[in-house]
């Protein structure tokens, strides 16, 4: 294959012309490296190099002005707008820079096509004016104001042009109307030497300075193929067949020149893969079966560059040489989140950080590193102690004072402004290049230095233009300036698999090609309208609109084509993307106008979906495990262990085998098991001065009294010492107070029909040891019990559960259903074994009873165990607690551990649906 550039450089090489004196201008720096590097390839002597440049560094070399870009434009626009408009209709800087970048967008657009801006701009009043909705003589002054911004636009774009040609600076549309005023003197002096090559796509103000370069002997070469030239309705040659029909230039002068390589035999595929990381692995899967020599001639363009981080994770093995022409993205780098999440921090007002945001920024790597992991000790902190909000001071005391610096730029007790933001990101920055080893971690301080550009820039922008009053306004620059920054990738330029986006592949030519996205959004762009000038005015001064955009990407999407002979075009199939799936036109396009030599293949690649077996998971118990049963059975198997095992064997062996837990986080909205535990807490303390005493109305009405306050400090200890007095928490805070005062109106009611009730004990441990002569070794059970009282003489053994239960979720009719079903009988099963573990260290010849009181059924009152039998047909309840029922109930507990401990029965995994029960 005979690239483009290397045609023209045999040709200007065979007219015996010295090649070092040309000047070439080419549209990208890319497209002048593959220049230089084919002139070598020509050559067979030393030569000096000619010089090469892009069109942008021709335009300002001819202007004599310094390109600045966007967001320095912003801010002198913003300065002209302080000057032109009276202090009471000032809008702030962030208000200003909504609407600001589209402007300065349509005075680039306006000065690159060389517009008359007083004419443009008196048609765009004009426009305005007869479609603004205020139809009454009297203007309103919304009305009013709406058509002075129209009106001042000449003014606006007069001021900023003359004051930044008095800096010798401009936006690129300034440079190129100023370039273009200045030609006709530079080109009689210095166009002869100049060529001009691979362009498509040209401005008015482009249009005109090439004119007059090639007026003045300058040369220019096309890049366009016969096929595409000869077809009048083909968007690929729209612009190059206007210049050939429009420039004076052709009326005497030949055409240079088409090619004729696109219809030559190629091997087009056109494959559907769904998603992009899709598209992503089969692009790794294809560029593995090519050889190195076919490697050489590839080119990878990404059509959406948003894969390129993908792409490069998927880049596979026999891929020695890689020479990338995109650079490498500020926000991909470990600092973008960092500091995102300070912007959010430095806009606090009354010192509270919210946990989520300290625990964001102190996990860092660098902070984890910068703090000699004591950061990670501080993270801990805050989920054990459930620190909802940390102040700055509370954070800095966390830390040695070496490393309080660090954090103290962190943090902020108050709302900072853009230049105190500043100063903290420079401590940051300085601390992180300490930190980091040139040799480790270059790629870290390579980032690191990018954001000290971008931090350098703002602070040079706000000081010479004192608009930032916000910190909104600064994330959004902050933002727009990292956005510019990216970094460069080192490699060997022409050797190896050459990866690009689609506009660097101007000029450039390759054996094999890789496109991937050729979707429609992406390939071409569609529409977009960031500009004032509505559509018919734009087509009345010949402005491009969405129909010149879109041949602009036709353009290059065939040039891709015209000397390939292998082309991958991938396109994403997903019907949930954000285009919707649509394969790009130019697919259809490809297909409709198929070339006779052109083999054109089209399908559809998905991956792979094994068939996965839901099976449910069994654990064999194996010595290890055998002796932590031991363990467990001699140390006490606990109610909610045992119920765990019936619920579902496996979670039991998670936690107890394993001892696998939840991981502790920080409680932000009380949960369920946090209320019943500061409910039971708050009984406990409230109940324990009781014991051995019967119950008496005063005192009861004294515990009410004092309920919210003890329900605070276990709320403080159980939870967090965060306030209560917002939100859920304070909603939560409120029901467990109602839980309490609820409770004890029930106990005075009772006292206060004449009942009797003397405290017994009070969340008391409770461990008994159990006879199961099966086993070899000891087995207890051991729990806590909530309350257990003498109610007129009758033994109570009570279990508080905050949730809601009913009389018939405490009645068994089977005693085998006891240990399997989990659902209708884990309460039975909980108070009898409480009932159990009492009895068996205690003797009572009266009669006892076990059960629950429901804190959301407290209207029943006390929920007791009973055990139903059918007697005369009858179904007779029994709620006594006999020593049978204690036997019939240590049968089912004996089997239950018998199951558990049995070395030939695995841990089997139930079927379970997720459980919400009482606490």
């Amino acid at each position: 294959m005979t690239s483009f550039i290397s045609q023209i450089l045999k040709q200007l090489l065979s007219q015996e012309q010295d090649i070092s004196e040309l000047i070439f201008v080419l549209p990208s720096k890319r497209a002048g490296a593959f220049l230089r590097k084919e002139l070598a390839n020509l050559v067979d002597k030393p030569i000096f190099s000619p010089e090469v440049i892009s069109i942008e560094e021709f335009s300002e070399k001819v202007s004599e002005l310094k390109t600045i870009d966007t967001v320095h434009s912003l801010f002198e626009l913003y300065a002209v707008y302080k000057e032109l408009t009276p202090k009471e209709k000032l809008e702030d800087f962030e208000s200003f820079g909504n609407w600001a970048q589209t402007l300065i967008h349509d005075f680039n657009e306006i000065d690159r096509y060389l517009i008359d801006p007083k004419q443009i701009f008196n048609y765009l009043f004009e426009i305005q004016d007869t479609n603004h909705w205020s139809l009454g003589e009297d203007q309103t002054d919304i009305v009013k104001n709406y058509l002075v911004f129209w009106k001042k636009l000449p003014e606006y774009y007069n001021l900023l042009k003359e004051n930044l040609l008095s800096k010798s600076e401009g936006y690129q549309g300034l440079i190129y109307r100023n370039a273009a005023e200045k030609i006709d003197v530079f080109a009689k002096l210095n166009a002869a030497n100049y060529v001009f090559l691979g362009f498509n796509a040209l401005n008015n103000a482009e249009q005109h300075i090439i004119q007059s370069m090639l007026a003045n002997e300058a040369r220019i070469f096309w890049d366009i193929d016969e096929v595409f030239l000869k077809d009048d309705n083909h968007d690929a040659s729209l612009f190059i067949r206007q210049y050939l029909e429009n420039w004076p230039y052709y009326k005497t002068n030949k055409f240079e020149f088409a090619s004729d390589t696109y219809n030559s035999e190629k091997e087009i595929e056109i494959i559907g893969v769904p998603k992009n990381i899709g598209q992503v692995k089969f692009v790794a899967e294809t560029l593995s079966e090519l050889t190195k020599d076919q490697l050489n001639s590839t080119a990878l363009v990404l059509g959406d560059e948003s894969l390129l981080l993908p792409m490069l994770n998927s880049i596979p093995n026999n891929i020695e040489a890689l020479n990338i022409t995109m650079g490498y993205p500020l926000k991909y780098s470990v600092f973008s989140s960092f500091f995102e999440k300070l912007f959010e921090i430095y806009q606090i007002e009354n010192n509270q950080i919210y946990y989520k945001d300290v625990v964001a920024v102190l996990s860092s790597p660098l902070i984890i590193k910068a703090t000699n992991f004591r950061s990670e000790e501080v993270i801990n902190k805050i989920k054990t102690e459930n620190l909802l909000y940390l102040s700055k001071q509370q954070i800095e005391s966390f830390f040695s004072e070496e490393q309080q610096e660090l954090i103290s730029a962190c943090f902020t007790d108050i709302k900072l402004t853009p230049e105190q933001v500043l100063r903290s990101f420079g401590v940051i920055i300085r601390h992180f290049k300490k930190l980091l080893n040139k040799d480790e971690d270059s790629l870290s301080l390579e980032f690191l230095y990018h954001y000290h550009l971008v931090v350098e820039r703002l602070a040079e922008l706000i000081n010479e233009f004192p608009h930032f009053t916000s910190l909104v306004s600064l994330l959004q620059y902050f933002r727009e300036l990292s956005s510019q920054q990216s970094l460069d990738f080192q490699g060997k330029p022409f050797q190896g698999l050459q990866l690009m986006g689609m506009l660097e592949t101007r000029g450039l030519d390759f054996e094999t090609v890789i496109l991937t996205s050729v979707n429609e959004g992406i390939l071409p762009a569609g529409k977009s309208n960031n500009s004032f000038i509505p559509y018919d005015l734009k087509k009345t001064f010949n402005l491009p609109t969405y129909k010149e955009k879109d041949a602009i990407y036709t353009y290059h999407f065939y040039h891709l084509l015209h000397r390939a002979k292998k082309i991958y075009l991938l396109h994403d199939t997903d019907t949930e993307s954000q285009m919707g799936s649509e394969k790009s036109r130019f697919l259809l396009q490809l297909l409709h106008e198929k070339q006779p030599a052109h083999i054109i293949t089209s399908s559809i690649i998905s991956p792979e979906v094994p068939v996965i077996k839901n099976e449910l998971q069994q654990i064999g118990k194996t010595p290890e495990v055998l002796e932590k049963l031991k363990l467990l059975a001699g140390r006490g198997f606990s109610p909610s262990a045992l119920t765990t095992y019936i619920r579902n064997p496996l979670d039991f062996y998670k936690q107890y085998i394993l001892g696998i837990r939840d991981i502790e986080e920080v409680e932000e909205t009380v949960a369920y098991n946090t209320l019943g535990t500061v409910v039971h807490d708050t009984l406990e303390v409230f109940y324990k001065p009781f014991i051995g005493k019967p119950l008496t109305i005063e005192k009861l009405k004294e515990l009410k009294k004092g309920t919210a306050k003890e329900v605070k400090i276990q709320f403080e200890k159980t939870y967090s010492k965060a306030p209560l007095s917002l939100g859920k928490n304070l909603l939560i805070f409120e029901v467990a107070k109602r839980y309490v005062i609820n409770f004890l109106n029930m106990e005075i009611k009772e006292l206060e029909a004449g009942r009797n009730i003397i405290i017994k004990e009070v969340e008391s441990n409770l461990t008994s040891v159990l006879s199961i002569p099966e086993l070899d070794f000891p087995v207890s059970i051991r729990g806590k019990v909530d309350r257990v009282d003498l109610l007129d003489g009758v033994l109570r053994i009570v279990d508080y559960k905050t949730g809601k239960v009913m009389q018939n979720q405490l009645e068994i009719t089977d005693w085998d259903l006891l240990t399997s079903d989990y659902d209708k009988y884990s309460k039975p099963f909980q108070v009898l074994t409480y009932a159990t573990m009492l009895l068996n260290n205690t003797h009572n010849n009266g009669e006892v009873e076990a059960g629950v009181i429901s804190f959301k059924n407290l209207k029943e009152g006390f929920l007791k165990f009973s055990l139903k039998e059918k007697q005369g047909g009858k179904s007779i309840k029994n709620a006594n607690i006999t020593e049978e029922i204690l036997n019939d109930f240590q049968v089912q507990l004996s089997s239950l551990i018998l199951e558990i401990c049995n070395p030939e029965i695995p841990f089997i995994e139930k079927e379970i649906k997720p459980a919400y029960g009482a606490y």
